[in-house]
């Protein structure tokens, strides 16, 4: 038991002699998730895919220019170059694999192999905010007019062996998977930049 206390005061001191660390937190009540008594697996699927949109764009609300670009962690990455991110995902599975979309450039959020996402300096957060708002529309179209079970059309601009060829249930739940792992990223970064939690 002593150790542990000394072990939490400890923690509590190095906290509080970092400036750049909130010591103070400030929850946000989320919205509802989809209703408990739903069973329709596409009206799931797509429904949890908004919520965890919506929960990308109430993370970000609020934040100063300088923490959107900036990073607290050793990888890199901004939480403004995330958002990029995923909406270059939404673009790339579902318009240019799914749909099979002549893209133009379909990696418009990675410059370089394995280095954080890229942010143009000329783009803000609103620009970026916008094209993954029409990203996800566009999706919600493509994925109004197809079958679960149907297939990908092309895989990375590419047509695919039929066994390599994902349908459209397991490229939502691929989505989904991502969007709940960054939204958890998000959690962190946020609360580093000023208190803020909650989904």
């Amino acid at each position: 038991m002593e150790q542990q206390r000394w072990s939490s005061n400890r923690y509590w001191q190095n906290i509080q002699m970092q400036p750049n660390v909130p010591t103070m937190v400030h929850r946000i009540e989320p919205p509802s998730e989809p209703p408990v008594t739903l069973s329709n697996p596409a009206e799931l699927l797509t429904g949890y895919l908004d919520f965890y949109r919506d929960a990308v764009l109430r993370k970000l609300e609020g934040m100063s220019d300088t923490e959107l670009r900036h990073s607290r962690l050793p990888s890199g990455w901004a939480p403004l170059g995330l958002l990029k991110h995923l909406a270059y995902v939404e673009l790339r599975w579902l318009r240019w694999g799914f749909a099979g979309e002549h893209i133009k450039e379909p990696w418009g959020d990675v410059k370089v192999s394995r280095e954080p996402w890229h942010i143009d300096s000329t783009e803000t957060f609103d620009d970026i905010r916008t094209f993954f708002q029409e990203q996800c529309a566009r999706s919600r179209s493509i994925v109004a007019g197809a079958r679960l079970e149907d297939n990908a059309a092309t895989l990375g601009g590419r047509v695919p062996a039929e066994e390599d060829c994902p349908t459209l249930i397991w490229i939502l739940f691929h989505l989904l998977q991502e969007y709940a792992r960054h939204v958890g990223h998000l959690d962190i970064a946020r609360e580093l930049a000023d208190g803020v939690i909650g989904e």
